[in-house]
């Protein structure tokens, strides 16, 4: 492979100014039309210019790429043309995890599943999966000749390739099937064997790979995306290993083209669908990059794609949620040019998920590929103006951080370093931030909690299951051990003045594991009181909720009146003005903090 890798732009670095959407009348009605909305929603001044909407709706991903609010021809002058996926016409390959320390509960479910839907399995070896001498017992009943299996098994990959081996007999392997390698990755993880050479490894995995006909390496990217890593980090660190995995190979004598054949990628699809489907399209355009300039042929530049739906944007609370998180992740990783999908099934953050789990998401592939036709056409996304921009946004970012990576000498010495760690804490710290505003909200945990949900059972995940930074993380720790004290909800006025913001108090309350008690409606000062004294009253902190006119009212009076009842905190849903509170919380405040400030005063 040529050392150049990091110096040739696969992309255009900056896109024409030509071309508006409908022509300038059209663009000028829909600046206007929009501005209108802002201004009567107070986000735009009477004295701002109606262009200025573009700036007000658009926003910024964490690695800071600007997403337009509309598509128009000048997002993609003079870009170039897209890496298009090759057709599925019959659909993605859809794979799931088998990661259940039982064997003969996993080749229970490995039956089911190939019976209904799925087209192949990923199998996870070693600690938090099945044992290697298990392998023969989980794979039992499974046609190897016929169903792909993809190891993952990255404490022991060798070893689980081998037993693989020695269960197909000198049969050759179903094509789709990986030994599913990749040591820079197991090093990511901190579960790589102790004196490992990730070098050697590589080239031993394409000799085995060589004797079963099938692949034998993974471009895991997942493994930073599980730490908290953004899309461009995702993507350059990916390009990284398989720089390192080419190098490998070619140092081992294969040709680069055999080279390429060996590789897989694995990604990893959030329910954010539109960054996800540009990171799919943009990873594409920049392996075929590589190639060429590894001097790969032209027919051998396409890339073998796996997609995981993301492991840390699932929840433990409400995790039903977590099907509709699954299905707009498959939906993007579909479009986005998937070659095989696994979905995770909604329960998976809770233990081993159980045979409903496991069947809603067999059945998430099955129905956008078998229903809604997802898979009929190569790149649906392609010509999208918006999803243009983002692709070749992303694609030169990631190529950017492909450079960091080569500069500081590789994919190895950036682990050794920490550098390209510290890059992704740096992302974790940004998206913390927007999950406790509540800029980034999780629905079902520091969005409309449901306090009292009784959560299903079910087996612990086993020792050794990858480690993940979920995002919702900070609430789950509040949520785990819930506050025994209520707060009060001091409701003002009448229900339809005050519904609103006790809505938004108590589903903030429940965000940090805190209940809610109160009635209402109240008219004055007296009124309030009364319930504070009555049987279910008497907390320490007190929330104010009504509307600003009762606040200005009689709000200073209520505070004074509920401190000389007892309250030792008072608090409010809005703004504090003049009222005299201790704290207060409205939209965009630190919803973490102001949780975690309020619970100290609950004990």
């Amino acid at each position: 492979m040529t050392s150049d890798v990091r110096l040739s732009p696969p992309v255009s670095l900056e896109a024409g100014a030509g071309g508006s959407a409908g022509g300038d009348a059209g663009r000028e009605a829909w600046e206007h039309a929009a501005a209108a909305v802002l201004r009567k929603a107070g986000r735009l001044g009477e004295d701002d210019q109606d262009s200025a909407v573009w700036d007000r709706l658009a926003r910024t991903t964490l690695d800071g790429l600007r997403v337009a609010p509309l598509g128009t021809p000048a997002l993609v002058a003079d870009l170039p043309e897209p890496v298009r996926p090759p057709a599925r016409d019959a659909g993605w390959d859809v794979r799931p995890l088998l990661a259940d320390p039982n064997a003969a509960r996993g080749n229970a479910s490995a039956l089911t599943d190939l019976e209904n839907g799925a087209t192949s399995l990923l199998v996870r070896v070693g600690p938090g999966g099945t044992a290697a001498d298990d392998l023969g017992q989980l794979l039992q009943g499974v046609l190897l000749d016929v169903a792909p299996v993809v190891l993952d098994a990255p404490s022991d990959p060798l070893g689980a390739a081998r037993a693989l081996a020695d269960l197909l007999g000198g049969t050759t392997a179903a094509p789709g099937t990986n030994l599913g390698v990749d040591p820079v990755a197991a090093r990511l993880r901190g579960v790589a064997p102790e004196g490992d050479d990730p070098a050697e490894t590589v080239a031993e995995a394409a000799r085995l790979a060589g004797d079963l006909g099938c692949r034998a390496l993974v471009v895991d990217g997942t493994a930073v995306h599980d730490l908290g890593g953004s899309d461009v980090q995702e993507v350059g660190y990916a390009l990284a290993v398989a720089a390192h995995h080419l190098r490998a190979l070619e140092a081992a004598g294969v040709d680069v083209d055999d080279a390429a054949r060996l590789v897989e990628f694995r990604l990893a699809a959030t329910d954010e669908q539109f960054p996800t489907i540009a990171k799919l399209r943009a990873v594409r355009r920049l392996w075929a990059r590589m190639l060429e300039l590894s001097g790969a042929g032209e027919d051998h530049r396409q890339m073998v794609l796996h997609v995981v739906t993301s492991r840390p944007m699932m929840t433990r609370y409400d995790p039903w949620v977590n099907m509709l998180r699954t299905c707009v992740a498959t939906f993007a990783a579909g479009v986005g040019g998937a070659d095989a999908v696994t979905v995770l099934p909604f329960d998976s953050r809770l233990g081993i998920p159980d045979d409903f789990a496991r069947r809603i998401a067999r059945n998430t592939s099955t129905l956008l590929v078998e229903e809604s036709h997802v898979a009929k056409v190569a790149d649906p996304a392609g010509g999208a103006f918006a999803v243009e921009r983002l692709t070749d946004d992303l694609a030169v970012a990631g190529w950017e951080e492909l450079g960091r990576i080569e500069e500081a000498g590789g994919v190895l010495a950036v682990l050794d370093d920490g550098s390209l760690r510290a890059r992704v804490e740096e992302v974790v710290t940004e998206r913390d931030r927007q999950v406790a505003t509540r800029r980034r909200a999780i629905t079902g945990t520091s969005e409309f909690p449901n306090l009292h949900e009784q959560l299903p059972e079910r087996p612990p995940l086993p020792e050794g299951t990858p480690a993940v930074r979920p995002w919702a993380e900070p609430f789950e720790r509040l949520r785990d051990e819930p506050a025994g004290t209520p707060v009060f909800l001091a409701t003002m006025g009448s229900v339809a003045a005050h519904t609103a913001r006790a809505t938004y108090a108590a589903n903030l309350f429940a965000a940090g594991g805190v209940d809610v008690v109160g009635s209402g409606p109240h008219d004055d000062v007296a009124a309030v009181l009364e319930d504070y004294r009555g049987p279910d009253g008497g907390q320490p902190v007190v929330c104010l909720v009504g509307h600003d006119r009762a606040y200005d009212a009689w709000g200073a009076e209520l505070v004074a009146a509920l401190r000389e009842a007892g309250a030792r905190r008072v608090v409010v849903a809005g703004k504090p003005g003049e009222l005299g509170v201790d704290d207060s919380a409205a939209v965009g405040v630190d919803a973490l903090a102001f949780l975690q400030r309020t619970r100290g005063h609950l004990s």
